[in-house]
C-alpha cells in the first residue's frame, strides 16, 4: 500500500481561500475539484498594459454592469460558502465510513467523567456548608456569598474557556481547564480561613466552568448524524451521576468527624474537607483520560492542520473497526479540503517576528481579539435569531430548574423549623433553679456550669450571680438582655457576640477558645442528603426516555413538551405543602425537566458551526448560570414569606421557554456545518 503521506501537496490557488489535502491530482477517497480555475489576479489584456488602472474609468459604471472585481470578489464568497458545506458533507460521510464504536465509547466515558465533575462542582458548597460554617467562622452574609460566587465563576469559566476552545483546541482547554479545577479544589480543602477557601472555589469554578460547552462540542465531533442526538443524551446522564456521586459520598462521609485529625487550634481537617478531596475524583480521572485521546479533527480542518486531522480520522477508524473484528478494512480518505482564514495567518506573521515576549503579547492580545469577535458573530444576520431563542429557552429553564432546586430543600427546612417551633415549650423560672438542674455546687462558685454541650439555648433576662462556666461548648446559643455579676467563664467558645445587651459586673474570661468548632453531636440532617439524591436518582428515567425517542420525537417538541409539562407539574404545589409531598413533586419535576435540558443541550450543538459552536455553548452556558444566580436568591428570599411567588415564576418562566422552543428549527437531520 502506497505510503499516504507521499506526495502530500498544499496548493493555494491564487486568491482562493483554501488548501488542499491529499495526493497530487488522485481522485480517490474523498476529493474535492475547484469551481473555478485559478486565475492570475494582476494579469492585464493588451489593450490596458502600461496604463495606470485606478486612474481609468471603468467604462460599464453608468451601464449598471459590475465591476470584474466585483464579480471576482463575489465569486470567492460563494465559492467560500460552498467549501464549507463540502467540508461538512464530506466530514459527515468520513464518520459514516468511521463507525460507532470502542474510539465513541472510550471517549463518551472520559468526557462523561468531565461532565460528572461540573455536577459534583453545584452540590460540592451546599454540602460543606453545615460543617464548614462553623470551622470557618462563617456568618449568614459569608454563606451566601459563597454560594453565589460558585455559579459566578462557573459563569466566567464559561464564557472563557467556550470561546477559547474554538480558537485553541477543544481538548487541550478541556485539559487545562481540569487541571485548573483539580488544583485549586485540593488547596480548597486545607484553606483554615473564609479568604483562602473562597479565593480556592472562585478558581476552582472557573476551570470546572468550561467543560459542559467544550465536552458537548468535543463528543458531537466524533459522532454520525444518526448517532448525534442519542448519545449526546446517554452523555447528559452523567451530570445526573455527579448528583448522586455528590449526595452520597457527602452522606457517607461529612457526618463522621473522626476521618478528620487536627494539629492545634490553628489547622484543622475534619470530615467535610476529606469530601471536597474526594468530590474532586471525577476530574482527576477525566484528567488522566483526556491524556489518551487525540484533539477533535474538526477543529484541526476548521484551522487547516489537514495532517493531524487525517491521522486522528484514520485512528478513530481503525480503532473501530479493528475492535468489530475488520483489522483489514482500509482508511480510503485522501483527500480534505477545508478552509484558511485570514484570522490564522496573522497569527502566523506576527509569530515570526520580535522578542518571544513581544510574540506573547501579540499572539495573546490577537487571540482575545478573535474570542471576541466570535462572540459578536453570534449576533450576524444568519445567526441572530438562532442566539435570541436559544438565550430565551437557557435563561427560562435555568431560572425555573436551578430556583427550585433551592426552594425545595429551604421548603423542606422551612416546614421542620414551624413543626419544631409548634412543639417547643417554653418554661419561664428563676435563675436559681435552672442552675440547681445542671450545676455541682461549690463554695467559692455556688453555681458552676462544667462541660455542657449547648445546643439551641437561649438565656433571655435572666440572672447570673456568683456563676462559673468551664469548658463549655455551644451552638446558637445567646444571653439576651441578662444580668451577669461576679461571674467567671473559663475555656468556652462563649464570645461577646453571644451576649446580646447584657449586664456585666465584676464578669471575666479566661482562656476563651479562639475560632469556630465543630460539635462532636451529628449536626448534618440526613434528610438533606437524602432530598438530594432522590432529585438526582429521579432524573434517571426522563434521561433514558429522552436518550430512545430524541431521534424519533425530535429535540423541539422534546424541549417545548417537557418545558409545559414541568410548568404543569409545579401547580401541583398548591395542593399540598407537607415534607413528602414536596419531595414527591421535586422527584418528579426533575424526572420531566431533564428532558428538555438534553434537547436544550443537543440543539445548541446543531444550530452553529464548527467554528462558533464552543463559543456559542460557552455564552449560552454562561447566561444559564447567570439565570441560576438570579433563580436561586428570588427563590430563597420568598421561604417562609409566600409559597405562591416562586410557583407563578417557575411557572410563566417555563410556559414562555416552552413556546419559544416550538419556534426553533428541526435539526435531527442536519449535519453538522
Amino acid at each position: 500500500m502506497a505510503d499516504p503521506y507521499q506526495n502530500n501537496v498544499y496548493h493555494q490557488g491564487g486568491g482562493d481561500s483554501y488548501r488542499t489535502y491529499g495526493k497530487g491530482g488522485d481522485q480517490d477517497g474523498y476529493g474535492y475539484q475547484a469551481d473555478y480555475p485559478p486565475q492570475e489576479e494582476d494579469a492585464a489584456s493588451d489593450v490596458t498594459e502600461g496604463h495606470d488602472e485606478e486612474d481609468q474609468m471603468y467604462e460599464g459604471e453608468y451601464q449598471g454592469i459590475p465591476h470584474p472585481d466585483e464579480v471576482k470578489a463575489a465569486q470567492r464568497a460563494a465559492r467560500a460558502v460552498s467549501e464549507l458545506e463540502e467540508l461538512s458533507e464530506q466530514y459527515e460521510d468520513i464518520m459514516e465510513d468511521c463507525g460507532h464504536g470502542k474510539f465513541q465509547w472510550t471517549l463518551f466515558v472520559v468526557l462523561g467523567l468531565a461532565l460528572m465533575a461540573d455536577g459534583v462542582e453545584c452540590f460540592v458548597v451546599a454540602f460543606v456548608l453545615p460543617s464548614a460554617e462553623k470551622d470557618l467562622c462563617l456568618s449568614n452574609a459569608e454563606k451566601g456569598m459563597l454560594g453565589l460566587m460558585v455559579f459566578l465563576s462557573m459563569m466566567v469559566g464559561a464564557f472563557l474557556w467556550g470561546g477559547l476552545a474554538d480558537k485553541v483546541g477543544r481538548r487541550r482547554c478541556l485539559v487545562v481547564a481540569l487541571a485548573i479545577n483539580c488544583i485549586f479544589a485540593f488547596l480548597s480543602s486545607f484553606a483554615q480561613g473564609y479568604g483562602f477557601f473562597l479565593f480556592f472555589r472562585l478558581l476552582s469554578g472557573i476551570g470546572i466552568g468550561g467543560t459542559v460547552p467544550i465536552v458537548y462540542s468535543y463528543f458531537s465531533e466524533f459522532l454520525q448524524m444518526d448517532k448525534r442526538g442519542e448519545h449526546l443524551s446517554w452523555l447528559c446522564m452523567f451530570w445526573m451521576i455527579g448528583g448522586i456521586y455528590a449526595s452520597f459520598t457527602a452522606w457517607g462521609i461529612i457526618p463522621r468527624y473522626g476521618w478528620g485529625f487536627s494539629m492545634g487550634t490553628e489547622f484543622q481537617f475534619h470530615s467535610w474537607r476529606v469530601f471536597v478531596l474526594v468530590a474532586a475524583l471525577p476530574a482527576i480521572a477525566s484528567l488522566v483520560g483526556l491524556t489518551f485521546m487525540p484533539e477533535s479533527p474538526r477543529f484541526l480542518l476548521e484551522n487547516a492542520k489537514h495532517d493531524e486531522a487525517w491521522m486522528i480520522l484514520k485512528q478513530v477508524h481503525d480503532t473501530n473497526w479493528r475492535a468489530k473484528g475488520q483489522p483489514e478494512k482500509v482508511f480510503t480518505v485522501t483527500h480534505i479540503k477545508a478552509p484558511k482564514t485570514a484570522e490564522d495567518e496573522f497569527i502566523e506573521i506576527q509569530s515570526a517576528t520580535g522578542t518571544p515576549v513581544q510574540r506573547w503579547a501579540v499572539r495573546s492580545l490577537t487571540l482575545c481579539k478573535l474570542v471576541l469577535r466570535n462572540v459578536a458573530s453570534l449576533l450576524s444576520a444568519e445567526l441572530r435569531f438562532a442566539t435570541l431563542f436559544m438565550a430565551i429557552i437557557w435563561f427560562c429553564m435555568a431560572f425555573s430548574y436551578y430556583g427550585l432546586s433551592v426552594w425545595f430543600p429551604d421548603m423542606i427546612k422551612h416546614l421542620q423549623y414551624e413543626e419544631y417551633v409548634s412543639k417547643v415549650k417554653v418554661r419561664s423560672e428563676r435563675p436559681c433553679f435552672l442552675c440547681l438542674l445542671v450545676c455541682v455546687c461549690a463554695p467559692s462558685h455556688p453555681h458552676r456550669f462544667i462541660s455542657i454541650e449547648m445546643k439551641s439555648v437561649k438565656f433571655e433576662d435572666s440572672l447570673f450571680e456568683n456563676c462559673r462556666f468551664e469548658d463549655i461548648k455551644s451552638t446558637d446559643t445567646v444571653f439576651e438582655n441578662c444580668t451577669i455579676r461576679s461571674t467567671v467563664f473559663r475555656n468556652t467558645d462563649l464570645g461577646e457576640e453571644k451576649f446580646i445587651n447584657c449586664k456585666m459586673e465584676n464578669t471575666s474570661f479566661e482562656h476563651n477558645k479562639t475560632g469556630c468548632h465543630l460539635d462532636t453531636v451529628e449536626e448534618n440532617d440526613d434528610l438533606i442528603y437524602l432530598v438530594s439524591f432522590l432529585g438526582s436518582l429521579a432524573v434517571l428515567p426522563g434521561n433514558i426516555i429522552s436518550a430512545l425517542f430524541m431521534e424519533k420525537i425530535g429535540r423541539v417538541k422534546i424541549i417545548g413538551g417537557s418545558m409545559l409539562i414541568s410548568a404543569g407539574c409545579t401547580f401541583f404545589l398548591f395542593l399540598s405543602f407537607s415534607q413528602s409531598a414536596i419531595i414527591a413533586l421535586q422527584c418528579l419535576f426533575c424526572g420531566v425537566s431533564v428532558a428538555a435540558w438534553n434537547g436544550i443541550e443537543v440543539v445548541t450543538v446543531e444550530l452553529y458551526p464548527a467554528s462558533k459552536r464552543a463559543t456559542a455553548f460557552g455564552v449560552l452556558n454562561a447566561l444559564c448560570k447567570l439565570a441560576a444566580v438570579l433563580g436561586s436568591s428570588i427563590f430563597a428570599s420568598f421561604v417562609g414569606v409566600s409559597k405562591a411567588v416562586p410557583i407563578l415564576l417557575s411557572f410563566a418562566a417555563l410556559v414562555c421557554g416552552g413556546l419559544v422552543a416550538l419556534k426553533l428549527p428541526d435539526t435531527r437531520e442536519k449535519i453538522l456545518q
